[in-house]
Protein backbone atom coordinates (compact mmCIF):
# COMPACT_ATOMS: atom_id res chain seq x y z
CA UNK A 1 0.00 0.00 0.00
CA UNK A 2 1.39 3.35 -0.98
CA UNK A 3 1.81 5.79 1.66
CA UNK A 4 -1.01 7.18 1.51
CA UNK A 5 -3.13 4.38 1.70
CA UNK A 6 -0.78 3.55 5.03
CA UNK A 7 -1.85 6.74 6.07
CA UNK A 8 -5.48 7.21 5.85
CA UNK A 9 -8.58 5.93 3.90
CA UNK A 10 -9.90 8.35 1.89
CA UNK A 11 -13.66 8.71 2.38
CA UNK A 12 -16.28 8.68 -0.75
CA UNK A 13 -19.61 8.73 1.17
CA UNK A 14 -20.22 12.05 -0.44
CA UNK A 15 -19.77 10.64 -4.31
CA UNK A 16 -22.06 7.62 -3.39
CA UNK A 17 -24.96 8.81 -5.60
CA UNK A 18 -22.83 10.04 -8.05
CA UNK A 19 -21.30 7.00 -8.64
CA UNK A 20 -25.03 5.42 -8.57
CA UNK A 21 -25.48 7.24 -11.77
CA UNK A 22 -22.06 6.46 -13.96
CA UNK A 23 -22.75 2.35 -12.65
CA UNK A 24 -26.33 2.66 -14.40
CA UNK A 25 -25.20 5.09 -17.32
CA UNK A 26 -26.80 7.82 -16.38
CA UNK A 27 -24.57 11.09 -16.20
CA UNK A 28 -25.03 14.47 -14.09
CA UNK A 29 -25.16 15.03 -10.52
CA UNK A 30 -28.05 14.07 -8.33
CA UNK A 31 -28.99 16.44 -5.57
CA UNK A 32 -27.76 14.54 -3.01
CA UNK A 33 -24.59 14.49 -3.92
CA UNK A 34 -24.56 18.22 -4.39
CA UNK A 35 -26.17 18.88 -0.96
CA UNK A 36 -23.47 16.79 0.81
CA UNK A 37 -21.17 18.86 1.45
CA UNK A 38 -21.14 20.51 -2.40
CA UNK A 39 -20.55 16.48 -4.15
CA UNK A 40 -18.50 15.70 -7.15
CA UNK A 41 -19.59 19.37 -8.42
CA UNK A 42 -17.35 20.82 -5.60
CA UNK A 43 -14.63 18.38 -6.40
CA UNK A 44 -14.71 19.36 -9.96
CA UNK A 45 -14.42 22.55 -9.55
CA UNK A 46 -11.84 22.16 -7.23
CA UNK A 47 -10.06 20.20 -9.53
CA UNK A 48 -10.23 22.55 -12.23
CA UNK A 49 -9.67 22.17 -15.34
CA UNK A 50 -7.53 18.96 -15.28
CA UNK A 51 -10.68 16.88 -14.17
CA UNK A 52 -13.17 18.65 -16.80
CA UNK A 53 -11.12 18.34 -19.94
CA UNK A 54 -9.49 14.69 -19.03
CA UNK A 55 -8.97 13.02 -22.45
CA UNK A 56 -9.59 16.22 -24.26
CA UNK A 57 -6.86 16.22 -27.49
CA UNK A 58 -6.22 12.72 -26.79
CA UNK A 59 -6.77 9.61 -29.12
CA UNK A 60 -5.52 8.83 -32.70
CA UNK A 61 -3.33 11.11 -34.96
CA UNK A 62 -3.79 10.98 -38.51
CA UNK A 63 -0.68 8.79 -38.59
CA UNK A 64 -2.16 6.06 -36.48
CA UNK A 65 -0.31 7.18 -32.96
CA UNK A 66 -2.40 6.70 -30.16
CA UNK A 67 -2.58 9.30 -27.26
CA UNK A 68 -3.83 7.92 -23.45
CA UNK A 69 -3.58 9.85 -21.00
CA UNK A 70 -1.65 8.19 -17.40
CA UNK A 71 -2.68 9.65 -13.62
CA UNK A 72 0.54 8.10 -11.90
CA UNK A 73 0.57 9.79 -8.40
CA UNK A 74 3.85 9.95 -7.84
CA UNK A 75 6.46 12.03 -6.35
CA UNK A 76 10.20 12.09 -5.62
CA UNK A 77 12.38 9.01 -6.05
CA UNK A 78 8.96 7.02 -7.73
CA UNK A 79 8.37 9.54 -10.28
CA UNK A 80 11.78 9.57 -11.48
CA UNK A 81 11.78 6.03 -11.66
CA UNK A 82 8.30 5.94 -14.15
CA UNK A 83 9.51 8.89 -15.99
CA UNK A 84 12.39 6.38 -17.19
CA UNK A 85 10.18 4.06 -17.56
CA UNK A 86 7.93 6.28 -20.07
CA UNK A 87 10.92 7.21 -21.50
CA UNK A 88 11.96 3.39 -22.24
CA UNK A 89 8.59 2.72 -23.26
CA UNK A 90 8.24 5.73 -25.80
CA UNK A 91 11.48 3.93 -27.75
CA UNK A 92 10.44 0.05 -27.96
CA UNK A 93 6.19 1.47 -28.74
CA UNK A 94 6.50 4.19 -30.94
CA UNK A 95 2.68 3.94 -32.04
CA UNK A 96 1.77 5.08 -28.79
CA UNK A 97 2.36 8.56 -26.43
CA UNK A 98 1.97 8.18 -22.51
CA UNK A 99 0.98 11.72 -21.45
CA UNK A 100 1.85 11.87 -17.26
CA UNK A 101 1.44 15.94 -17.26
CA UNK A 102 -2.47 15.54 -15.25
CA UNK A 103 -3.38 13.73 -12.55
CA UNK A 104 -3.03 14.33 -8.70
CA UNK A 105 -0.89 12.34 -5.98
CA UNK A 106 -2.11 9.54 -5.15
CA UNK A 107 -3.93 10.69 -1.65
CA UNK A 108 -6.52 12.82 -3.93
CA UNK A 109 -7.09 10.75 -7.12
CA UNK A 110 -10.01 8.51 -5.93
CA UNK A 111 -11.48 11.88 -5.61
CA UNK A 112 -10.64 13.05 -8.99
CA UNK A 113 -10.75 9.50 -10.74
CA UNK A 114 -14.74 9.64 -9.42
CA UNK A 115 -15.32 13.24 -10.55
CA UNK A 116 -13.92 12.56 -13.64
CA UNK A 117 -15.99 9.31 -14.26
CA UNK A 118 -18.85 11.33 -13.10
CA UNK A 119 -18.17 13.99 -16.08
CA UNK A 120 -17.23 10.84 -18.65
CA UNK A 121 -13.72 11.75 -18.78
CA UNK A 122 -11.58 9.51 -16.76
CA UNK A 123 -8.19 8.88 -17.43
CA UNK A 124 -6.89 6.05 -19.83
CA UNK A 125 -4.75 4.92 -16.33
CA UNK A 126 -4.94 5.81 -12.59
CA UNK A 127 -3.06 4.94 -9.71
CA UNK A 128 -5.42 3.59 -7.11
CA UNK A 129 -5.07 2.62 -3.75
CA UNK A 130 -6.46 -1.33 -3.50
CA UNK A 131 -8.90 -0.46 -1.15
CA UNK A 132 -11.02 2.00 -3.05
CA UNK A 133 -10.90 -0.56 -6.03
CA UNK A 134 -14.40 -2.04 -5.28
CA UNK A 135 -16.01 1.95 -5.66
CA UNK A 136 -14.43 2.67 -8.72
CA UNK A 137 -15.62 -0.40 -10.31
CA UNK A 138 -18.88 0.19 -10.04
CA UNK A 139 -18.00 2.30 -13.14
CA UNK A 140 -18.30 0.32 -15.92
CA UNK A 141 -15.36 2.17 -17.61
CA UNK A 142 -13.20 0.00 -15.64
CA UNK A 143 -11.54 -2.30 -17.71
CA UNK A 144 -11.17 -6.14 -17.32
CA UNK A 145 -7.39 -6.94 -17.36
CA UNK A 146 -7.83 -10.74 -17.21
CA UNK A 147 -6.18 -10.82 -20.59
CA UNK A 148 -3.49 -8.93 -19.70
CA UNK A 149 -2.51 -11.28 -16.62
CA UNK A 150 -2.91 -13.94 -18.67
CA UNK A 151 0.06 -12.91 -21.12
CA UNK A 152 2.76 -11.96 -19.18
CA UNK A 153 5.80 -13.75 -19.16
CA UNK A 154 5.54 -14.81 -15.16
CA UNK A 155 2.34 -16.93 -14.81
CA UNK A 156 -0.34 -14.90 -13.16
CA UNK A 157 0.04 -17.85 -10.61
CA UNK A 158 2.75 -17.12 -9.51
CA UNK A 159 1.93 -13.62 -8.04
CA UNK A 160 2.05 -13.36 -4.11
CA UNK A 161 -1.74 -14.28 -3.11
CA UNK A 162 -1.73 -11.24 -1.74
CA UNK A 163 -0.96 -9.33 -5.05
CA UNK A 164 -3.45 -11.08 -6.67
CA UNK A 165 -6.42 -10.83 -4.29
CA UNK A 166 -5.84 -6.70 -4.21
CA UNK A 167 -7.16 -6.64 -7.79
CA UNK A 168 -9.90 -8.40 -7.94
CA UNK A 169 -13.33 -7.30 -7.18
CA UNK A 170 -16.11 -10.59 -7.67
CA UNK A 171 -13.74 -12.83 -8.68
CA UNK A 172 -12.75 -10.62 -11.83
CA UNK A 173 -9.16 -9.30 -12.29
CA UNK A 174 -10.12 -5.10 -12.56
CA UNK A 175 -6.59 -3.74 -11.99
CA UNK A 176 -3.31 -4.98 -11.94
CA UNK A 177 -0.61 -4.95 -9.04
CA UNK A 178 1.44 -1.26 -9.52
CA UNK A 179 3.19 -1.73 -5.65
CA UNK A 180 2.90 -4.25 -3.04
CA UNK A 181 4.02 -4.55 0.75
CA UNK A 182 4.13 -5.81 4.03
CA UNK A 183 4.47 -5.01 7.49
CA UNK A 184 6.76 -6.25 10.17
CA UNK A 185 8.28 -4.51 12.94
CA UNK A 186 11.39 -2.71 13.04
CA UNK A 187 13.39 -2.36 15.97
CA UNK A 188 16.34 0.24 17.84
CA UNK A 189 19.33 -1.75 18.36
CA UNK A 190 20.78 0.32 20.80
CA UNK A 191 17.68 1.14 22.72
CA UNK A 192 17.44 -2.56 23.07
CA UNK A 193 20.82 -2.78 24.51
CA UNK A 194 20.37 -0.02 26.68
CA UNK A 195 17.68 -2.16 28.47
CA UNK A 196 19.60 -4.68 28.15
CA UNK A 197 16.76 -6.99 26.17
CA UNK A 198 17.74 -9.38 23.44
CA UNK A 199 16.46 -8.69 19.89
CA UNK A 200 13.03 -10.60 18.93
CA UNK A 201 13.18 -13.37 16.63
CA UNK A 202 10.55 -14.97 14.00
CA UNK A 203 8.06 -16.83 16.58
CA UNK A 204 7.96 -14.11 19.22
CA UNK A 205 4.22 -13.46 20.50
CA UNK A 206 2.03 -10.41 21.49
CA UNK A 207 3.01 -11.02 25.20
CA UNK A 208 6.45 -10.92 24.34
CA UNK A 209 5.88 -7.56 22.46
CA UNK A 210 4.10 -5.99 25.47
CA UNK A 211 6.61 -7.08 27.84
CA UNK A 212 9.39 -5.54 25.23
CA UNK A 213 7.60 -2.35 24.86
CA UNK A 214 7.26 -2.26 28.76
CA UNK A 215 11.03 -2.48 29.59
CA UNK A 216 12.39 -0.21 26.40
CA UNK A 217 9.98 2.84 28.10
CA UNK A 218 11.77 5.18 30.20
CA UNK A 219 10.04 8.28 30.54
CA UNK A 220 12.67 10.26 31.86
CA UNK A 221 14.30 9.86 28.84
CA UNK A 222 11.43 10.61 26.40
CA UNK A 223 11.52 6.75 24.98
CA UNK A 224 8.58 4.74 24.28
CA UNK A 225 8.20 1.19 23.66
CA UNK A 226 6.55 1.24 20.86
CA UNK A 227 3.95 3.79 18.73
CA UNK A 228 0.68 3.32 17.29
CA UNK A 229 -1.34 5.80 14.93
CA UNK A 230 -4.58 7.56 16.69
CA UNK A 231 -6.13 9.34 14.53
CA UNK A 232 -8.67 6.62 13.60
CA UNK A 233 -8.21 6.73 10.09
CA UNK A 234 -7.14 3.44 8.10
CA UNK A 235 -3.64 3.61 9.21
CA UNK A 236 -4.88 3.01 12.84
CA UNK A 237 -7.07 0.28 11.42
CA UNK A 238 -4.94 -2.02 9.05
CA UNK A 239 -2.68 -2.87 11.68
CA UNK A 240 -4.91 -4.26 13.90
CA UNK A 241 -6.11 -7.25 11.22
CA UNK A 242 -3.38 -9.35 10.92
CA UNK A 243 -3.59 -10.01 14.61
CA UNK A 244 -7.86 -10.75 14.01
CA UNK A 245 -6.54 -12.70 11.02
CA UNK A 246 -4.48 -15.03 13.44
CA UNK A 247 -7.43 -15.76 16.31
CA UNK A 248 -9.36 -16.88 13.30
CA UNK A 249 -11.81 -13.90 12.88
CA UNK A 250 -12.54 -12.28 9.62
CA UNK A 251 -13.45 -8.68 8.36
CA UNK A 252 -16.24 -9.20 7.01
CA UNK A 253 -18.10 -12.56 8.17
CA UNK A 254 -18.36 -15.38 5.74
CA UNK A 255 -21.96 -15.19 3.73
CA UNK A 256 -22.97 -12.78 5.93
CA UNK A 257 -22.98 -8.57 5.83
CA UNK A 258 -21.58 -7.57 9.48
CA UNK A 259 -18.21 -7.21 10.91
CA UNK A 260 -16.34 -10.91 11.04
CA UNK A 261 -14.49 -10.31 14.25
CA UNK A 262 -16.91 -9.77 17.02
CA UNK A 263 -16.03 -11.48 20.26
CA UNK A 264 -13.25 -13.26 20.58
CA UNK A 265 -10.43 -12.03 17.80
CA UNK A 266 -11.54 -8.37 18.01
CA UNK A 267 -11.41 -8.24 21.94
CA UNK A 268 -8.43 -10.27 22.21
CA UNK A 269 -6.22 -7.77 19.45
CA UNK A 270 -7.70 -4.27 21.22
CA UNK A 271 -6.91 -6.57 24.70
CA UNK A 272 -3.28 -6.11 23.06
CA UNK A 273 -3.42 -2.45 22.65
CA UNK A 274 -5.40 -1.99 25.82
CA UNK A 275 -2.36 -3.43 27.87
CA UNK A 276 0.32 -1.10 26.15
CA UNK A 277 -1.80 2.01 27.15
CA UNK A 278 -2.38 0.52 30.87
CA UNK A 279 1.46 0.47 30.72
CA UNK A 280 2.07 4.09 29.22
CA UNK A 281 4.59 2.03 26.73
CA UNK A 282 3.15 3.16 23.23
CA UNK A 283 3.23 6.32 21.73
CA UNK A 284 -0.23 7.56 20.44
CA UNK A 285 0.64 9.61 16.90
CA UNK A 286 -2.66 11.85 16.88
CA UNK A 287 -2.28 13.35 13.31
CA UNK A 288 -3.28 11.24 10.20
CA UNK A 289 -0.78 9.35 8.87
CA UNK A 290 1.69 8.23 11.41
CA UNK A 291 4.50 10.98 10.57
CA UNK A 292 5.22 11.84 13.91
CA UNK A 293 4.94 8.30 15.77
CA UNK A 294 8.20 7.29 12.38
CA UNK A 295 9.92 11.14 13.56
CA UNK A 296 9.96 9.67 17.11
CA UNK A 297 11.31 6.28 15.95
CA UNK A 298 14.08 7.97 13.77
CA UNK A 299 15.26 10.39 16.27
CA UNK A 300 15.87 7.14 18.53
CA UNK A 301 12.48 7.56 21.11
CA UNK A 302 10.50 4.86 20.29
CA UNK A 303 12.05 1.15 20.78
CA UNK A 304 9.83 -0.62 18.00
CA UNK A 305 7.67 0.23 15.59
CA UNK A 306 5.05 -1.86 13.00
CA UNK A 307 5.86 -0.72 9.44
CA UNK A 308 6.46 -1.67 6.16
CA UNK A 309 9.66 -1.51 3.70
CA UNK A 310 8.64 2.58 2.45
CA UNK A 311 9.94 3.54 5.69
CA UNK A 312 13.48 2.13 5.73
CA UNK A 313 15.16 4.74 3.64
CA UNK A 314 13.92 7.45 6.15
CA UNK A 315 15.12 5.16 9.02
CA UNK A 316 18.21 4.38 7.26
CA UNK A 317 19.10 8.54 6.34
CA UNK A 318 18.67 8.54 9.95
CA UNK A 319 21.42 6.25 10.76
CA UNK A 320 19.12 4.21 13.27
CA UNK A 321 20.99 0.80 13.48
CA UNK A 322 18.11 -1.22 13.11
CA UNK A 323 16.63 -4.80 12.75
CA UNK A 324 13.12 -5.92 11.57
CA UNK A 325 11.33 -8.92 12.52
CA UNK A 326 7.98 -10.55 11.80
CA UNK A 327 4.89 -9.35 13.42
CA UNK A 328 4.06 -11.43 16.59
CA UNK A 329 1.70 -14.29 16.98
CA UNK A 330 -0.78 -15.33 19.70
CA UNK A 331 0.93 -18.37 18.87
CA UNK A 332 4.25 -18.31 17.79
CA UNK A 333 3.19 -17.84 13.99
CA UNK A 334 3.28 -14.60 12.13
CA UNK A 335 0.17 -13.19 10.02
CA UNK A 336 0.71 -10.07 8.23
CA UNK A 337 -1.08 -7.58 6.13
CA UNK A 338 -0.32 -6.30 2.40
CA UNK A 339 -1.94 -3.48 0.96
CA UNK A 340 -1.34 -3.39 -2.54
CA UNK A 341 -2.06 -0.36 -4.84
CA UNK A 342 -3.25 -1.24 -8.45
CA UNK A 343 -2.80 0.05 -11.74
CA UNK A 344 -6.80 0.97 -12.90
CA UNK A 345 -7.85 0.89 -16.53
CA UNK A 346 -10.43 2.98 -18.21
CA UNK A 347 -12.48 2.25 -21.18
CA UNK A 348 -12.20 5.75 -23.62
CA UNK A 349 -12.57 3.98 -27.08
CA UNK A 350 -11.24 0.82 -28.77
CA UNK A 351 -7.87 2.59 -29.61
CA UNK A 352 -7.06 4.11 -26.31
CA UNK A 353 -7.98 1.07 -23.89
CA UNK A 354 -5.68 -1.24 -26.48
CA UNK A 355 -2.92 0.81 -25.75
CA UNK A 356 -3.45 1.50 -22.31
CA UNK A 357 -3.52 -2.21 -21.81
CA UNK A 358 -0.51 -2.47 -23.40
CA UNK A 359 1.56 0.02 -21.71
CA UNK A 360 0.51 -1.33 -18.31
CA UNK A 361 1.01 -4.87 -19.76
CA UNK A 362 4.52 -3.74 -20.66
CA UNK A 363 4.85 -2.37 -16.83
CA UNK A 364 4.37 -5.83 -15.79
CA UNK A 365 7.16 -7.68 -17.65
CA UNK A 366 10.40 -8.39 -15.53
CA UNK A 367 12.84 -6.01 -16.61
CA UNK A 368 10.37 -2.77 -16.07
CA UNK A 369 9.22 -4.52 -13.33
CA UNK A 370 12.39 -4.82 -11.32
CA UNK A 371 13.17 -1.17 -12.37
CA UNK A 372 9.97 -0.05 -10.76
CA UNK A 373 10.11 -2.25 -7.86
CA UNK A 374 13.61 -1.24 -6.58
CA UNK A 375 13.23 2.41 -7.23
CA UNK A 376 9.78 2.86 -6.43
CA UNK A 377 9.66 1.38 -3.13
CA UNK A 378 7.48 -1.84 -3.93
CA UNK A 379 8.37 -5.71 -2.96
CA UNK A 380 8.40 -8.26 -5.30
CA UNK A 381 5.09 -8.67 -6.67
CA UNK A 382 5.70 -12.77 -7.60
CA UNK A 383 8.14 -15.60 -6.48
CA UNK A 384 9.65 -15.41 -10.03
CA UNK A 385 10.56 -12.37 -9.63
CA UNK A 386 11.59 -12.02 -5.90
CA UNK A 387 14.09 -14.79 -7.14
CA UNK A 388 15.83 -13.06 -9.77
CA UNK A 389 19.91 -11.93 -8.99
CA UNK A 390 19.24 -8.36 -9.48
CA UNK A 391 16.45 -8.22 -6.97
CA UNK A 392 18.40 -10.49 -4.53
CA UNK A 393 21.75 -8.34 -5.19
CA UNK A 394 18.90 -4.87 -4.31
CA UNK A 395 17.38 -6.58 -1.37
CA UNK A 396 20.99 -8.01 0.20
CA UNK A 397 22.20 -3.77 0.16
CA UNK A 398 19.08 -2.69 2.10
CA UNK A 399 18.91 -4.60 5.26
CA UNK A 400 16.09 -5.88 7.05
CA UNK A 401 14.34 -5.76 3.12
CA UNK A 402 14.31 -9.40 2.60
CA UNK A 403 12.08 -9.93 5.68
CA UNK A 404 9.23 -8.03 4.46
CA UNK A 405 9.52 -9.82 1.20
CA UNK A 406 9.63 -13.47 3.35
CA UNK A 407 6.15 -12.67 5.46
CA UNK A 408 4.70 -12.03 1.85
CA UNK A 409 3.85 -15.46 2.41
CA UNK A 410 1.33 -15.22 5.34
CA UNK A 411 0.01 -11.57 3.54
CA UNK A 412 -3.28 -11.44 3.48
CA UNK A 413 -5.53 -8.09 2.39
CA UNK A 414 -8.31 -6.16 3.53
CA UNK A 415 -11.68 -7.19 1.41
CA UNK A 416 -12.29 -5.38 -1.78
CA UNK A 417 -15.68 -4.57 -0.82
CA UNK A 418 -17.85 -1.17 -0.90
CA UNK A 419 -18.41 -2.19 2.36
CA UNK A 420 -15.12 -1.82 4.04
CA UNK A 421 -15.30 1.82 4.82
CA UNK A 422 -18.43 1.40 6.97
CA UNK A 423 -16.24 -0.99 8.80
CA UNK A 424 -13.01 0.69 8.79
CA UNK A 425 -14.35 4.18 10.03
CA UNK A 426 -16.31 2.30 13.43
CA UNK A 427 -13.38 0.32 14.06
CA UNK A 428 -10.86 3.03 14.16
CA UNK A 429 -12.92 5.05 16.67
CA UNK A 430 -13.13 2.12 18.71
CA UNK A 431 -8.77 1.39 18.53
CA UNK A 432 -8.71 5.09 19.28
CA UNK A 433 -11.13 4.97 22.34
CA UNK A 434 -8.95 1.84 23.81
CA UNK A 435 -5.69 3.75 23.12
CA UNK A 436 -6.18 7.01 25.02
CA UNK A 437 -8.36 4.59 27.96
CA UNK A 438 -11.55 5.91 27.06
CA UNK A 439 -13.04 2.53 26.58
CA UNK A 440 -12.42 -0.71 27.33
CA UNK A 441 -11.87 -3.71 24.63
CA UNK A 442 -14.92 -5.19 25.06
CA UNK A 443 -17.38 -1.99 25.13
CA UNK A 444 -15.84 -0.34 21.74
CA UNK A 445 -16.22 -3.33 20.21
CA UNK A 446 -19.77 -3.57 20.91
CA UNK A 447 -20.67 0.39 19.57
CA UNK A 448 -17.94 -0.99 16.28
CA UNK A 449 -19.94 -4.03 15.76
CA UNK A 450 -23.43 -2.01 16.07
CA UNK A 451 -22.44 1.18 14.13
CA UNK A 452 -20.54 -1.02 11.43
CA UNK A 453 -23.26 -3.75 10.91
CA UNK A 454 -26.60 -0.94 10.37
CA UNK A 455 -24.08 1.09 7.81
CA UNK A 456 -23.01 -2.44 5.97
CA UNK A 457 -26.89 -3.54 5.86
CA UNK A 458 -27.57 -0.51 3.42
CA UNK A 459 -24.77 -1.06 0.96
CA UNK A 460 -25.60 -1.99 -1.80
Amino acid sequence: MAAADRGGHISTEHLEADMDAVGSGRGGLSRRGILRGGGALALTAAAGTAVAGCGTGLGVDSDGTVHIEVWHGQNGPSLKAFKRLVANFHRSHPGIRVDIGGGVLADDMLQKVMAGLVAQSPPDVAYIFGSDLASVARSPQLADMTSVVESQPVPWNQYWPAAREGVMVDGVVRAVPAVLDSLAVVCNKKLFREARLDLPAPGWTWQDFIAMARKLTDRGKGTFGTGWPGAGDEDTVWRLWPMIWDLGGEVIAQGRREIGFAGEPGVRSLDVLAALARDRSVYVDPKPGGEQMYQAFSTGRLGMVGTGPWQLPDIRQAKIDYHVVPLPGFHGRSVTISGPDTWSVFDNGSARLKAARTFIGWLMEPDQAYLWDSEAGSLPQSRPAERRPKWRKHAAEVPGLSVFTEVLQTARVRPVDRAYPKISMPFGEAITAVLLGKSTPAKALRRCADEANAAMAKVR
